[in-house]
């Protein structure tokens, strides 16, 4: 199975989110995009950062009626922080029938050179590529491994969402109905 990951706090999870997951599930060869809920970095405390397993309630409750979209807490039982080429590795380890590539944002092409092992990501995963608002041209785009999809550019922002709740402002069609339902209910981000 080709799997896609994309990697976030999804603190919530958002309309853009999921537009992009779609996007990418439609105009590539992936059969599934898994959702990798990346837990708290214990280094970088923040306090508008909802804790890791109602994320991941969040975002299981946005996708469950989509087979072709998947939640993962993978993250959440390794060390921290963790890279994202040791989660690959679990993942690979986890699943020898999948193969894996990654869905990122054009505004982290740029800074792809700087993370943990990015040349085994590049030649071992590959890069589904998303265009982002105001995303600095990056060489990496000539790569072989780099796919770059055309796909809304989505500028939706977590933390005007978060913004909204406290404010009691409503957030509908920001996030699917079933994660507003939850919000409300828990009272997450008050």
């Amino acid at each position: 199975m080709k799997v896609g990951l994309f990697f976030g706090s999804f603190n919530p999870i958002h309309v853009g989110h999921l537009i992009i997951a779609n996007v990418a599930h439609q105009s590539t060869e992936l059969d599934q995009v898994w959702f990798i809920v990346s837990p708290q970095n214990p280094f970088k405390k923040n306090k508008n950062l909802l804790h890791e397993f109602d994320r991941y309630d969040l975002v299981q409750a946005a996708i469950e009626d989509d087979y072709h979209f998947r939640a993962s807490d993978v993250e959440f039982q390794m060390p921290r922080p963790s890279y994202t080429v040791d989660t690959l590795a679990v993942l690979t380890e986890k699943h020898p029938d999948h193969s894996f590539t990654l869905i990122i944002g054009e505004d982290n092409l740029g800074s792809f050179t700087k993370w943990k092992n990015h040349q085994v990501i590049l030649d071992h995963y590959g890069l589904i590529v998303y265009p982002r608002p105001n995303a600095q041209k990056s060489d990496l785009t000539e790569h072989s491994n780099v796919r770059l999809i055309e796909a809304p550019e989505m500028d939706i922002s977590a933390t005007l969402i978060r913004k909204m709740i406290r404010a009691n402002r409503s957030i509908k069609y920001l996030v699917p109905a079933r994660v507003e339902e939850m919000i409300q209910a828990r009272k997450l981000f008050i």
